[in-house]
């Protein structure tokens, strides 16, 4: 663990049921007089964007519905063109991690004259964008909270990032009747991506006191209310702890990191189109199955965050019920078991595994360091 460590999040949170009322005076506050709110068709079509218009009383803005899941880099570029073409001086991301993501990426490359591509990588943005507010519809992503906007490179068939500080939102609006509207498949992908955000910032060795109590706070709700959100999407209570989870593991892995489930996780999203909080679900038993060996206290912290009992047990005894209890919860919410659902070709696996090998952003933040073979085995074991 990190003698020094910093902690970052969005300048302002606002969190809690009706949390969206606050919107208006935060436009006003941030001098935003034309923003521009960055979501997807499904949001317009289904009424959540006119109540985000209703909100604005009035005030000038324009809307941008192309959002898509997994965003590639085309429309950033094509989100960009809108925002500087109608003139607008904000940002409202209004959606999950792709359009928070889009925005936080346009905001950045707005002022900005070169290709996109050389803003790829960390503190390359050179000052501070258009100001941005955050509302999620999921309880999943944490991007409300980051400093990172996650793209897919088609051409490369890889995900990359825009890391830089400029990109933490200015605000975030947290309110848990936005994600009323959420699939049931999309509650149960984005809460297991939550719960990934917190174990893999539990177990980072970048993770600090701060990052800590905010994961094991973040697994013992997700624990808890995922199940209830999943059975009844109308249970406000579940909705209203999810979205506080998803913000509190946001800010955990902000801070401290994600590591291998994400690196894994990139090529799947980048070749396949496996959205992301499927792809991390999906491999997460099968990387703390590796990870337990690092830090076998640290998973018996995590199997009592999600409920067990770990009394009379050694440590990699609880580590091993830390990954059979993630299994369960997995299986309560129907997240597939196995990549080759996706009918993914087996002979794909090791240039996946080359692919994650490369995602050394990552991968220096877990635990225990793995060789390309290694990866390719646990894909093999998550086929």
């Amino acid at each position: 663990m990190n003698l020094i460590s910093t902690f970052k999040i969005a300048n302002k949170l606002i969190t809690g049921n009706g949390a969206t009322e606050k919107l208006l005076e935060e436009t006003t506050r941030l001098n935003m007089k034309n923003p521009l709110i960055v979501t997807d068709e499904i949001l317009e079509k289904i009424g959540v964007v006119d109540k985000i218009i209703t909100l604005l009383k009035g005030l000038p803005h324009g809307v941008y519905t192309g959002v898509k899941p997994e965003p590639e880099i085309a429309l950033v570029e094509e989100c960009k063109e809108a925002f500087t073409s109608g003139g607008h001086d904000g940002l409202i991301a209004l959606g999950g991690g792709s359009a928070i993501d889009i925005a936080k990426a346009v905001s950045g490359f707005a002022g900005f004259d070169g290709p996109i591509e050389q803003l790829f990588g960390t503190d390359l943005v050179p000052k501070k964008g258009a100001p941005i507010i955050a509302i999620p519809t999921t309880a999943g992503t944490g991007s409300e909270v980051t400093n990172i906007a996650i793209l897919s490179d088609t051409e490369a068939q890889l995900k990359k990032g825009i890391v830089s500080d400029y990109l933490l939102p200015d605000v975030a609006i947290v309110s848990p009747e936005m994600t009323l509207t959420m699939p049931k498949s999309v509650t149960s992908a984005s809460g297991i991506d939550a719960l990934v955000h917190a174990i893999e910032a539990y177990i980072s060795v970048n993770a600090s006191p701060i990052t800590d109590a905010l994961a094991i706070g973040a697994m013992k709700m997700i624990a808890k209310y995922l199940p209830k959100a999943y059975a009844n999407p109308n249970h406000i209570e579940a909705r209203e702890n999810m979205a506080t989870a998803s913000l509190m593991a946001g800010m955990a892995f902000g801070n401290a990191g994600v590591g291998a489930v994400h690196a894994l996780a990139y090529p799947l999203g980048g070749r396949y189109h496996i959205a992301h909080g499927v792809s991390n679900a999906l491999l997460l038993p099968y990387v703390m199955e590796w990870n337990k060996i690092a830090c076998a206290e640290r998973f018996r912290d995590i199997a009592e965050a999600l409920g067990q009992n770990t009394s009379g047990l050694s440590d990699n005894e609880a580590a091993d019920l830390a990954v059979e209890t993630m299994r369960t919860l997995s299986a309560m919410v129907n997240i597939p078991t196995g990549l080759r659902s996706f009918d993914i070709p087996e002979e794909d696996l090791r240039s996946m595994a080359e692919d994650a090998s490369q995602i050394t952003r990552l991968l220096k933040n877990n635990p225990r360091v793995l060789s390309t073979d290694e990866i390719e085995k646990i894909y093999q074991s998550a086929y």
